[in-house]
This record gives structure tokens, C-alpha cells and sequence, in this order.
């Protein structure tokens, strides 16, 4: 029986999604979808959850939950990751507060700035012994993941493992038809070219029928700015930069070191941007998910209609070999986008087939562009770096190197900061060694 395997199936909202979505493609039918989290009883909410909908969907598949990791691994021929190290209590909290204590404010903190190499340094040694059973019990497995930060774990995988991973996001597939319909424009047959890495990958093209929309959507734009809305952070960079990026504004507020100003607080409601807003979204789905469990774990008329996430479609495609294309997030070994680095993760348009995943040649970015992707990737490879190494000096770097973080702090305090986030995840990071002490004479 061939085998799709969840791992942080707890995770019932999304496994719905992705899972849900499987149940619509007659190519699966006798597949077994495994589930494994460490939370049991978010597991059983789960496997119940996805029993329901089986029946609703009458889909012919076997919905098995594990307690054991190796098991719900062995000969899997999909695996989705969804896990979240350390959740939002302590590992978020500590991520938020910290920083808060240097003077240093977040949005969302799970890509890059300081939360972000956090979340890194939790999750890729997680993701590594996950490695090494999918080396074992399923070698020729395709792991679709979906968790943040999305370029660093893609990255340690494909670059420190032989598990094939292609790293998927919400942002690529909504992004034009989003931004037209805030603009009042129809989003019917246009045509566009996305590519740039993850949470910051550009519109490089939108046309309809070969007209550029582009002057259009820039001149509607400018006239929303002068009144108060939620896309003000990309607006302005459209503006400064030329084009529009993927991922919300309340994400590339913290990405760049233009609008989250300790000396300049009038940006915050200039720009309208959410300080601490991931909190408050977790303590939001905390308080939802009290309420709508028993609607959705023991609803036996449950339904679900297939969502625009990439997972499902890419795995249709591989086993009915009709290709689809689709914004995956892999590694840009011979500069794919060829004024980024070769180690880098990118996001850009791929093609998947019973072959497997063939991503597509880009080129050169616009030069601007191009330098915004280096400014996240430079910390992006130091916090990879620092997790290989195991050395406190590349967790260093990586902050001082991160945009947002260096305009606010000098580097005693990065370094202050950092040594208190690793004193206070304790064991959910690893044991790093100290940079050795250098004199100068």
C-alpha cells in the first residue's frame, strides 16, 4: 500500500487542508494516509477529524495514526511537514519578549530577524533526525514542507541530507489575484511571473492579453496609500522598488529596516503595522480551536471543499504524470536566479511530473531586487551555518547581519540579546560552543 505520511498531523486545521484535498484525486485511491504528532491528543483529533471526512467525501483511502515515528515513516512515498518546535508557549513567547527587553519589535518573527534564526535553530536539528529515518525506511520519499522558516529548513535539508524536499508556501499562488481585487481590478486571465525566495519573491510580470498592468496597478495604488489600509508596507516598496512582493506587509515590515523604527515610532501607524501581531494570531487559534473542535473532530457530516494549497496538485502530478506547474521553494544550484547565491533557497517556478520536481531557469533579477533577497539571505546561510557548526559566533553573525536587527541594536547588544534567547530556549536548541577569546596586543 503506498503511503502519504503527516508529520505534525496535530496541526487538524491544516491537515484537513492539504489531507482533504488528497481525498479529490482518484490516482490515490489505496493509499494509506499516516499521521504522526507528539501530541497525542491532537493526533486522535486529527485521524478522527480525517475518518469523518472520509466517509463524507466517500474517498478510498486508510487513515492510520502513529505513535511511533519510524513506523508512520517507513515506506512512505509523500511526506508533508507541519511541525512547529517548541509552539507558542515557551518558544514564541521567548522569541517575542526577549527582543523587546533590547528595544527590538516584531510582527511575525518565523522567516529571518531575530525570531526567525531562533526558530531556525530549534527546528533544523528536528528536522535532521527526521532525516535520518527517511534515509532509512523511505529513501526515494518527496518531503513537501511547509514549515517556517521556510529558505533555512528547505536549505538544511537539501543541502545536509539526501531526502528530496521542495519547500511549499500559501503566499505565491494568491499574491496577483489579492493585490488586484484590493485594487478593484479584474483578476481574469492574467498572466504573471513570480520568482525571488520565499516570503520575498517578486511580481515580475502581470500582463492581460500582452498589456503590462503594472502602470495601472502602480497608479491605484499610490491613491490607497493616502488613506489608512492593511498592504501599506508593500505599497511602499512597489513604490521605492519598482515591484510588488509576495508575502503580507506585516511579514516584510520585519524583513527590511525601513519601517519598524525605535527613533522614528510615528512609522508604525504611519505604515499601519501590527507589532507583536503572531501572539496575538496564536492565542486567537488557541481560543478558536476550544470552539470549533467538537464541530470538526466529530462531525460526521463533515465536508471540505479542495483548497489552492500547492501539496495535493504536486502529487497528483507526479502519480497521473499530467504536469503542474507551481512556486516551489529549492535550492539555486547553477543560479537558477543568477544574481543570487548558488547556496541559497529560491522561490520560483516549478514543474512537477512523474519525473519529479524540474524547477524553472529565471536569470537575473532586477538588480534591486536582487540585493533585498542577498540582505535576508546572508542571514539566512550564517544560521544554517550556525546549526552545522554547532558555534555561538554564527548566531552572532547571522543577527548582525539580519536588516531589521542591525539598524536597531549595536553588536553588544545583538550579542547580549542573543546569549539571553539561548539561555532561555535551554534544551530546545542545541549546546553551542562559545567563539574562542582573541587579544589584541
Amino acid at each position: 500500500m503506498s503511503k502519504i505520511t503527516f508529520i505534525g498531523a496535530g496541526s487538524t486545521v491544516f491537515a484537513k487542508n492539504i489531507l482533504g484535498d488528497c481525498m479529490y484525486i482518484p490516482a490515490l485511491a489505496g493509499f494509506e494516509f499516516a499521521l504522526f504528532d507528539i501530541d497525542n491528543q491532537r493526533l486522535k483529533d486529527s485521524e478522527n477529524m480525517l475518518n469523518n471526512l472520509k466517509q463524507g467525501l466517500q474517498a478510498n483511502i486508510v487513515v492510520k495514526a502513529y505513535s511511533n515515528r519510524k513506523e508512520a515513516l517507513r515506506g512512505a512515498k509523500y511526506i508533508i511537514n507541519a511541525i512547529q518546535v517548541g509552539g507558542y508557549k515557551p518558544s514564541t513567547i521567548i522569541d517575542f519578549e526577549i527582543p523587546k527587553k533590547y528595544g527590538l519589535r516584531q510582527t511575525i518573527a518565523d522567516t529571518i530577524g531575530i525570531g526567525g534564526i531562533f526558530r531556525s535553530l530549534r527546528t533544523i536539528p528536528v528536522m535532521w533526525d527526521f532525516a535520518k529515518v527517511i534515509e532509512e525506511v523511505c529513501p526515494d520519499a518527496l518531503l513537501l514542507n511547509y514549515t517556517n522558516p521556510m529558505a533555512t529548513l528547505t536549505g538544511a535539508m537539501l543541502r545536509y541530507t539526501n531526502v528530496k524536499t521542495v519547500g511549499l508556501c500559501h503566499s505565491v499562488q494568491v499574491c496577483s489575484e489579492h493585490l488586484l481585487k484590493s485594487l478593484g481590478m479584474d483578476h481574469e486571465g492574467v498572466e504573471e511571473k513570480i520568482a525571488g525566495i520565499n516570503h520575498l519573491a517578486w511580481l515580475l510580470e502581470i500582463k492581460r492579453d500582452g498589456k503590462d498592468l503594472y502602470p495601472e496597478i502602480k497608479r491605484r495604488a499610490r491613491e490607497k496609500q493616502q488613506t489608512k489600509h492593511n498592504d501599506m508596507v508593500r505599497f511602499e516598496l512597489m513604490d521605492r522598488f519598482g515591484y510588488y512582493v509576495t508575502e503580507s506587509s506585516e511579514h516584510n515590515a520585519e524583513y527590511h529596516p525601513y519601517f519598524i523604527k525605535r527613533n522614528y515610532p510615528h512609522l508604525i501607524e504611519k505604515f499601519n503595522i501590527p507589532l507583536d501581531e503572531y501572539p496575538r494570531r496564536c492565542i486567537e487559534q488557541i481560543e478558536r480551536w476550544d470552539k470549533m473542535r467538537d464541530e470538526m473532530v466529530f462531525n460526521k457530516h463533515l465536508t471540505h471543499t479542495r483548497s489552492h494549497e500547492y501539496g495535493s496538485r504536486i502529487i497528483e502530478a507526479m502519480e497521473t504524470n499530467v504536469p503542474f506547474k507551481f512556486g516551489g521553494n529549492i535550492l539555486n544550484t547553477g543560479q537558477l536566479i543568477s544574481n543570487l547565491p548558488e547556496k541559497a533557497v529560491v522561490e520560483i517556478s516549478c514543474i512537477a511530473d512523474r519525473s519529479g520536481i524540474t524547477p524553472c531557469y529565471v536569470g537575473d533579477l532586477p538588480e534591486q531586487l536582487a540585493a533585498l533577497n542577498r540582505s535576508n539571505i546572508n542571514t539566512q546561510l550564517l544560521t544554517i551555518e550556525a546549526a552545522v557548526t554547532k558555534k555561538k559566533e554564527h548566531i552572532y553573525q547571522a543577527a548582525m547581519l539580519d536588516p531589521h536587527t542591525s539598524a536597531e541594536l549595536s553588536i553588544d547588544d545583538i550579542i547580549a540579546m542573543c546569549d539571553d534567547l539561548i539561555e532561555a530556549h535551554g534544551n530546545w536548541i542545541p549546546e553551542f560552543e562559545d567563539p574562542k577569546q582573541i587579544s589584541f596586543i
